[in-house]
């Protein structure tokens, strides 16, 4: 039972992660929604009253303005209460409050619905159909949260049922796990009850151990793929394709202009993007009620119920992308058409598995079945060239430095590794994506001296700052695309080369962050600046308040939990401050004028200076604040030190409150309303306090799980959720791109143009169709790889599909990824060109690094360690060898 119990516990820290994800991307989408609300902003001063900036909604539609806004923000700030809970709550993977974080929860998801069916409706129509959702999302959720009190007595509300006594003196455990639970056990599967032959899977520990395992996983890739289905839809029906009217004529102040364009092709995308966002919130809802699920036991009705979402969702979001991308039927067809012919690729693929499972290669042995591709490899590495730069190389002191820091990795750091770095690569390519296709500044809506329609503003007022964002910018996205194609060989992140150019990557959207997110050199001095300062901060702290401390190997595991949760809360937070540091709430001025307005400033900044201010250095410093904690949690040697004395926690919650003082600064011009705001902030931070205290009077015992599944069944879990994750953030940023083009849309009818279509496909039709259907590649790629791998989760072990056509077509979503960020992010060809001749150099920095570590572990086997150490492997090959 113990066995079992660590198993649970694992599970449950793993189910509180994705939590913690569902939490942050809540507040990412919450947080923009507040600072860019529906319906847009005025863009000029008119005689009736209206303000520049000013939300034109709160003209035009008070109530519905007051409804939308408060569900917002009730929602944005249940998503932070939500991740401080799990942040300051949790006790090596435990939990006391079960029924808070479920409330906490249940609140953050029927904000989110009362926010959208306000923000979106804007006609019968929509009205209708977003209040049925919201009606049948609310009648789920309190028959979730009825049914949940009622599973769990008052007594077994805030702690788990009590296990078995702890052999340690003076502590308690809990069931079976060293601690309370999150969430409550799941019922045993099957396979694990004392009837099950002992045989049939080894021992009924094992095969305990083992179903423990594969529930944990399956909920947590259908969890993460219901989130991403509902800020994408959520962020899409609140700014729809098109955008909105913002002066009288053919249709209202604040409707989208698609509406009147194309009514049925805004009903259609409406229709089917309302499914995608309520499916997937009960899909959320019922994936966390795991009780009533059995993922790998016999079919039962829930687990049908939570399948049948997600792919209802997959499907809505297919056909939201469909209607919504593109303005003719002909486009609309095409985008269907790419599913088929991406399917194709991936057949192609599988038949060239088996065919090379028939008639393997002349040469191949068991331990190597590619045998041409290892004799070409062989021949080039025997060369004279390389074996002479082998020999240069051999005895230099960078040399030894590579064998003494790659000779000791285990393989669990590497794992972990493996996993951060993924989730930065893709973070990181989906905020420098939509920074360089959606430039700071905005795009000129006219033709002009020096200038054309869609040309990026500040490339005309401020060139040189411009070409400094845009490189800094690209640089990290070609970066972050070669680490995530490079992250499927595990020689790179032992060789730590992955780790150097994230640093790299980081340092690049620093850059692009100072240069484009104001417009003078002190500004990007100042913020600059506050990265250094936090750096500062926390290596004195460190060095101060850990004199003289040393960690032991259970210390060692449970700073690795918390650095888990605060890599992921320092992700999002850079994630969602980046791109509303360069976009600000309001928008950008769009010409020159006599009141002394420049294009490409923020509005906000000239009609209310010091609320700009506010905004600007508390978001500044809370992407500032998650930069550097990142960089400092991928070394450790100062993120343990860091953890023990606190010093990255304070970072942390100095870089929530950033973000919490940023959003009521930029998300209303109203101090009243702000006002409000702060308020249920500062109530909401009084309960983390008064429940962090009191779990301090509680703590309960620590638990290890020592269990880990064979190596290779693990290799094949990481490996689908990866491509799982790679999939989910392209699908994505395209999805949001294919939808809001770069180069923006017409806002009138006039010179042979609509308003609502996109200005780039009337000015360069052939380099808009190159990034249209790029992105939509990219999209349905993704796609289908999601579905793929939710097709081999639901097939039985015999029959799953081998993951290798599934990389094949990831590697064809990054490439289309690639094309489509070169073709979106500028005007001109010679710049394009310069985006895609980064990749071959920063392939050639990796490779670089690679061979240079390869020849290294080559030359030195046989040789013992460095200092005298001797790994476990050397020393049973040297007790095989003969004397």
């Amino acid at each position: 039972m113990a066995g079992s119990g660590e198993g649970l516990t694992k599970y449950h820290h793993q189910l509180k992660k994705y939590l913690l994800l569902a939490a942050t991307l809540v507040a990412t989408v919450t947080y923009v929604a507040g600072l860019n609300l529906p319906g847009g902003s005025w863009l000029e001063d008119s005689p009736g009253g209206q303000l520049a900036s000013d939300s034109i909604l709160r003209e035009t539609n008070f109530r519905r303005y007051i409804v939308f806004y408060y569900f917002n923000a009730i929602s944005f700030a249940a998503s932070i209460l939500l991740s401080l809970l799990v942040l300051f709550l949790q006790k090596d993977g435990s939990n006391n409050f079960l029924l808070l974080i479920m409330t906490v929860m249940v609140v953050d998801l029927l904000g989110l619905m009362g926010a959208y069916a306000a923000g979106s409706s804007h006609d019968t129509f929509n009205t209708v159909c977003a209040s049925v959702m919201a009606a049948v999302v609310s009648l789920y959720a309190a028959v979730f949260y009825v049914s949940a009190v009622a599973r769990h007595p008052p007594e077994l509300r805030h702690f788990c049922t009590p296990g078995p006594p702890a052999e340690e003196e003076g502590e308690e455990s809990a069931p079976g796990a060293g601690g309370p639970s999150i969430l409550p056990p799941p019922p045993l599967p099957a396979t694990a009850t004392a009837t099950t032959p002992a045989g049939l899977h080894g021992t009924d520990q094992a095969s305990g151990e083992g179903d423990d395992k594969k529930p944990g996983k399956k909920h947590e890739i259908l969890l993460v793929l219901a989130i991403f289905a509902a800020t994408v839809t959520y962020v899409a029906g609140l700014n729809p394709p098109g955008g909105f009217w913002r002066q009288e004529g053919r249709g209202a102040v604040g409707h989208p202009v698609l509406q009147g364009s194309h009514p049925n092709r805004y009903k259609a995308f409406f229709f089917c993007n309302t499914t995608a966002f309520a499916t997937s919130l009960l899909a959320i809802m019922l994936a966390v009620d795991y009780e009533k699920l059995d993922l790998d036991g016999s079919i039962n009705r829930s687990a049908v119920a939570l399948y049948g979402l997600i792919i209802t969702a997959l499907l809505g979001l297919g056909g939201a992308y469909a209607a919504g991308s593109c303005r003719d039927k002909r486009h609309s067809a095409y985008v269907l058409l790419l599913l088929l012919l991406v399917a194709a690729w991936i057949s192609l693929q599988q038949a060239l598995v088996l065919l090379r499972r028939r008639n393997p290669c002349i040469g191949s042995t068991q331990e190597e079945p590619q045998g041409c591709c290892t004799s070409l490899i062989k021949s080039f590495k025997d060369s004279k060239f390389v074996r002479s730069l082998i020999k240069s190389y051999k005895d230099s002191k960078f040399d030894r430095y590579i064998h003494k820091v790659t000779t000791d990795v285990m393989s669990a750091d590497l794992k972990r590794t493996k996993e951060y770095i993924q989730l930065l690569a893709t973070l990181a390519a989906t905020i420098a994506y939509q920074a360089g296709l959606d430039p700071p500044g905005g795009v000129w809506a006219s033709n002009g001296e020096g200038h054309n329609v869609g040309d990026p503003i500040l490339l005309t007022t401020h060139p040189g700052r411009f070409k400094v964002f845009f490189y800094f910018n690209s640089a990290a996205f070609v970066a972050s695309i070669v680490i995530v194609i490079m992250l499927q060989s595990e020689r790179l992140v032992r060789g730590h080369a992955l780790e150097v150019a994230m640093i790299l990557d980081f340092f690049g959207l620093i850059g692009a962050y100072a240069a484009g997110s104001c417009r003078d050199t002190n500004t990007s001095i100042y913020t600059v600046a506050l990265a250094g300062g936090v750096l500062i901060y926390v290596v004195i702290h460190i060095v101060f308040l850990t004199l003289d401390q040393s960690d032991h190997d259970e210390m060692k595991e449970k700073y690795e939990k918390h650095r888990e949760l605060l890599l992921l809360l320092a992700i999002l937070a850079a994630t969602l401050t980046y791109q509303a540091g360069l976009t600000p709430p309001g928008g950008f001025w769009e010409d020159d004028d006599k009141f002394g307005h420049r294009a490409g400033f923020p509005v906000l900044l000239d009609k209310y200076h010091r609320r700009y201010k506010a905004f600007y250095y508390c978001n500044a410093a809370s992407f500032m604040s998650s930069v550097a904690l990142i960089i400092l949690l991928l070394n450790p040697n100062l993120y343990r030190p860091g953890i023990r004395c606190y010093a990255l926690v304070v970072c942390m919650v100095a870089g929530m409150i950033g973000v919490l003082g940023a959003y009521a600064a930029g998300s209303s011009l109203h101090l009243r309303t702000s006002i409000v705001f702060l308020v249920l902030v500062a109530v909401g931070f009084a309960i983390v306090i008064c429940l962090a205290i009191i779990r301090h009077r509680h703590q309960g015992n620590k638990n290890h799980d020592n269990e880990s599944p064979p190596e290779q069944e693990e290799d094949m879990i990481q490996m689908q959720m990866y491509l799982m994750l790679v999939g989910i953030l392209a699908a994505s940023v395209t999805y949001q791109t294919g939808l809001k083009p770069p180069g923006g849309m017409w806002r009138d009818d006039s010179n042979g143009h609509s308003a609502g279509n996109p200005v780039l496909y009337d000015i360069n039709k052939r380099r808009y169709n190159v990034f249209f259907y790029s992105n939509s590649t990219s999209f349905v790629a993704s796609i289908v790889v999601i579905a793929l791998l939710l097709l081999r989760m639901m097939l039985p072990d015999m029959c799953k599909l081998p993951l290798g056509p599934m990389r094949a077509a990831m590697l064809l979503d990054m490439l289309a990824l690639l094309v489509a960020y070169a073709a979106g992010s500028n005007r001109e060809s010679h710049r394009s060109w310069k985006v895609i001749m980064l990749l071959p150099i920063v392939v050639v920095f990796v490779f670089s690094f690679v061979f240079v570590y390869k020849n290294n572990t080559t030359t030195n086997e046989g040789f013992p360690p460095p200092d005298g150490q001797t790994s476990s492997a050397h020393t049973s090959t040297a007790g095989a060898a003969p004397a």
